[in-house]
């Protein structure tokens, strides 16, 4: 049972319509689908969380609100999980408008003692990704917002779910669309 939160921002519904659609598309069955806006400008990972806060379901899959699963997503990120007894498990991406920034990593299996940069567009246990935090980080317990360089929260995220000894499993499989467009605003509160 999997859960698909999605952070938006109020001026990218015409975005959104698209992400949802290949949602709707998925030929594995999912659970629900969580649209959380940003009306505040907090940002890509404050919203994501505030998402991840409402998930009920085992599994969550966390998509950005312009880029789109291709039909078999949830499918093949699942069947990988099962078979590899995975707690998180991250394919690879078709770039639209755009070049690949991290080609290297590619089909490369998972080092725990060598992490590398994936995306958030993962599917990951609900418990294990509270655990670790989530997305928001915490400093003298007020919580702000990740600074947004290369390695920002999805980096973050998945180098707490390694460090807490998590089963990470990469499937060498291109099961999503990437979208490089005017319109990215990497996450940040400043839409």
């Amino acid at each position: 049972m999997i859960t698909v939160v999605i952070p938006s921002i109020p001026t990218r519904t015409h975005l959104l319509e698209r992400a949802l659609a290949s949602v709707e598309a998925q030929t594995w069955q999912f659970q629900d689908v969580i649209v959380e806006f940003d009306y505040d400008r907090l940002g890509a990972a404050v919203t994501r969380q505030r998402g991840l806060e409402k998930v009920e379901t085992p599994w969550v899959a966390f998509l950005d609100d312009d880029d789109e699963f291709k039909p078999q997503h949830l499918e093949m990120l699942s069947v990988a999980a099962r078979a590899a007894d995975a707690d998180f498990v991250y394919s690879w991406y078709d770039v639209v408008g755009g070049t690949d920034p991290r080609p290297e990593v590619f089909g490369k299996v998972w080092d725990p003692n060598h992490p590398v940069q994936t995306t958030i567009t993962t599917l990951v246990r609900t418990d294990l990704a509270r655990d670790v935090g989530g997305f928001v980080d915490e400093d003298d317990g007020n919580l702000l917002s990740p600074d947004r360089h290369y390695a920002g929260e999805d980096w973050r995220f998945t180098k707490r779910v390694n460090d807490a000894g998590a089963k990470i499993h990469h499937l060498p499989q291109r099961t999503w669309r990437w979208h490089h467009h005017g319109h990215n605003t990497s996450g940040l509160p400043n839409w």
